[in-house]
């Protein structure tokens, strides 16, 4: 089949969902041709791009994946209001052009927030399937987020949206609660299917990643126990309460230690002001991500109360696969919580309570042969195996829409 990919961003930009499309594209590319259509390189991107109306590209060891990128303004992801002018001109400028390229199935995922709506117009008027693969649920984050306000817009916004899930052929989503929210929209639950991000799983024998002392001492600092939150501090974390858990076990040798940056790190930053074991690093290269997972002695996993099932925290699938324990600072009922409890690899705390926070916190420093026990239960991670889940959306991909006939 010929499969049009549809999101705004893709590396060199640096987002987790630019990284996701460049995986799905070459996976997918084992046995279809994939045209993926984004804009200019805006998100911390690596490289820019001069302007073009489009350009064509090509990944080196990639032959069946095409990557065309429209002339979209590329204003820096933190600067949100000119970031929106990245979202209105990639979509003026990529739907002419999607309605010319020649596909058997159009798969769109949620760059700009509002790409499924985009993408099952263009599946509509091209008369292919739709296939809708949520990476965050919109409108329900920007309200959960407060970026938009209750109202006309939201209303319309959610409307357009159930009418885009009402059109997929297929809905792939992260986890089981972002499934129970989208079937809980009235979409037919055979039509939802979740595909997990995952992690790389090395074969049993392979050697050990080298670790860099010189990072492992910047997140470790005089800690005796680490809590290391590692990744954006955007708008769906309990923030507030990690951080009055922190302030509760001051002089305990518990750190809290932040490794990123984010739309929500400055007012985070202010708000840990006077907290003496909360630290702020930056994002460290991606070839010392095996050290920043190895340093801490357990990981913090956070969604405040309203948004489990809107964001589902990928980045869970690696601290497993690294054999760290989980603190999971959400819901009960968001997928983080449920496999940290489900496989005994970390402990849970209300988003709304500092205090359970803390005490979790204290029962893993506490109990170094507990947090043994956990690390060794993360061997849950082969059960999320990147691999697999990539199969498994391939298969998806196989029953929504059958290969065209010759």
């Amino acid at each position: 089949m010929k499969i049009l990919l549809l999101n705004l961003y893709y590396p060199p930009d640096t987002s987790a969902t630019a990284k996701m499309a460049r995986t799905v594209a070459e996976a997918l590319s084992a046995e279809h041709e994939v045209t993926v259509l984004c804009g200019r390189p805006s998100y911390d991107p690596s490289e820019r791009r001069a302007w073009r109306l489009w350009r064509t590209e090509r990944t080196p060891g990639q032959p069946r994946v095409k990557i065309i990128r429209v002339g979209s303004t590329d204003y820096p992801r933190l600067r949100m209001k000119l970031r929106v002018l990245n979202y209105l001109s990639y979509v003026f400028l990529s739907v002419p052009l999607a309605l010319l390229l020649p596909c058997d199935a159009v798969l769109a995922m949620t760059d700009p927030p509002f790409e499924g709506i985009v993408g099952a117009f263009v599946a509509l008027l091209k008369r292919k399937p739709f296939l809708y693969n949520i990476r965050d649920m919109y409108p329900d984050m920007a309200l959960g987020g407060a970026l938009i306000s209750p109202g006309r817009l939201a209303r319309l916004w959610e409307r357009l949206h159930r009418w885009a899930l009402r059109r997929a052929a297929r809905v792939i989503v992260l986890g089981e609660d972002m499934r129970e929210r989208i079937i809980a929209k009235g979409t037919d639950p055979a039509r939802v299917e979740i595909v997990r991000d995952g992690a790389e799983i090395f074969p049993p024998g392979a050697p050990a990643p080298e670790l860099d002392a010189e990072v492992t001492r910047a997140i470790r600092g005089d800690f005796r126990f680490v809590l290391v939150h590692a990744g954006n501090l955007g708008f769906y974390g309990a923030w507030e309460t990690l951080l009055e858990a922190a302030r509760q076990c001051q002089g305990e040798g518990i750190g809290l230690v932040f490794v990123g940056e984010g739309a929500q790190f400055e007012a985070v930053r202010a708000s840990a002001a006077g907290i003496a074991n909360v630290r702020f690093l930056p994002f460290f290269p991606a070839t010392k991500i095996s050290t920043v997972l190895a340093a801490a002695d357990a990981h913090v996993v956070t969604v405040k109360r309203g948004l489990e099932g809107v964001v589902v925290p990928s980045k869970l699938y690696g601290i497993l696969a690294a054999g760290k324990p989980l603190l999971v600072v959400a819901p009960a009922e968001s997928d983080a919580a449920r496999i940290a409890l489900r496989h005994g690899c970390g402990l849970a705390a209300d988003p709304e309570r500092p205090g359970e926070a803390a005490a979790a916190a204290r029962a893993l420093a506490g109990e170094p042969e507990k947090v043994k026990r956990m690390g060794a239960a993360a061997a849950a991670a082969p059960g999320y195996d990147r691999l697999k889940e990539l199969r498994r959306f391939m298969e998806i991909l196989r029953d929504a829409a059958p290969s065209r006939k010759e």
